[in-house]
């Protein structure tokens, strides 16, 4: 049987999914990545206990390219600049950003104006949803009811934070996509490009299968008194402090898939697509 899916209807006044290989200026992908597409659901509704997987994008609105400068910073605040910030302010001094500041400079932006996708993901839940109350069900119905109402976390982007998107909850995916075409006088099936080698992800999504959390005080203090009590035993071993979570956080590790536009429709699941990470490609 074909698992349950959530589909929202995401559109925005400018987007930009930055190629990878692009060092500097930034260009953007001519459609949404899945990854960026993961980002605006999570935006939405997220929580340990369950994790996203992206199965398609239709594409109502591919948009229109524009290019424009902005303003940015060259340099990045470190976590050391802020622990002397916090006792010593006196020590640190600001990154200067703005127009002929000396921290930052002026860059190019190849992004997309006026964009419209419907984003459909299956919902499956992690080894952290124990409880009882922790069902697939409970999750379909909490994301249904916050699309719905407008409801976020934070308001999601198009690829930059400052890129906001609007969404809003839909049904069923085809049919949102032949209505719009309809609004819009245009065949719901318009759209056919063979996009070439894409971002998928990030972070490999049989790793977040696992999921991840904080440990909450009374967690980390019952390990803490683990460490101590295994390290008063035998003093000669050294234990490592008890860490703040359930498990490694994931390594960023970049993925890619030959992303393909067949009928307003691209196909993103990783069990119907070939994903490439470094290793594939280098085998390859």
């Amino acid at each position: 049987m074909k698992p349950p899916l959530v589909t929202l209807r995401v559109w925005g006044d400018f987007a930009c999914f930055t190629r990878p290989e692009m060092k500097v200026e930034r260009v953007s992908y001519p459609v949404i990545t899945p990854s960026a597409a993961r980002g605006v659901l999570e935006a939405v509704f997220w929580e340990p206990q369950m994790y996203y997987i992206i199965d398609s994008i239709r594409i109502v609105k591919k948009g229109c390219w524009i290019s424009f400068r902005r303003n940015e910073v060259t340099k990045v605040i470190s976590l050391d600049s802020v622990k002397t910030w916090m006792h010593s302010p006196e020590k640190t001094s600001p990154i200067q950003a703005g127009g002929g500041a000396g921290d930052g400079t002026q860059r190019n932006m190849l992004a997309l104006q006026d964009v419209e996708y419907l984003i459909s993901a299956e919902v499956r839940v992690t080894p952290l949803a124990s409880r009882p109350e922790d069902t697939l069900e409970k999750y379909l119905k909490e994301i249904e009811r916050r699309a719905s109402q407008g409801k976020c976390f934070h308001r999601p982007g198009l690829g930059m934070r400052e890129f906001a998107a609007d969404f809003e909850w839909e049904a069923d995916a085809d049919a949102a996509l032949a209505r719009r075409a309809t609004e819009l006088d245009q065949t719901p099936e318009q759209f056919n490009e063979d996009l070439g080698l894409m971002l998928y992800d990030v972070f490999d999504h049989a790793e977040r299968a696992a999921g991840f959390r904080w440990l909450s005080g009374a967690e980390f203090s019952s390990l803490h008194a683990q460490d101590s009590a295994v390290a008063s035993r035998n003093l000669k071993k050294q234990t490592a402090a008890a860490p703040r979570w359930n498990r490694a956080p994931i390594k960023p590790a970049a993925a890619f898939f030959h992303a393909r536009i067949d009928r307003s429709c691209m196909d993103c699941h990783p069990d119907r697509i070939q994903i490439l990470t470094s290793t594939t490609r280098g085998e390859s």
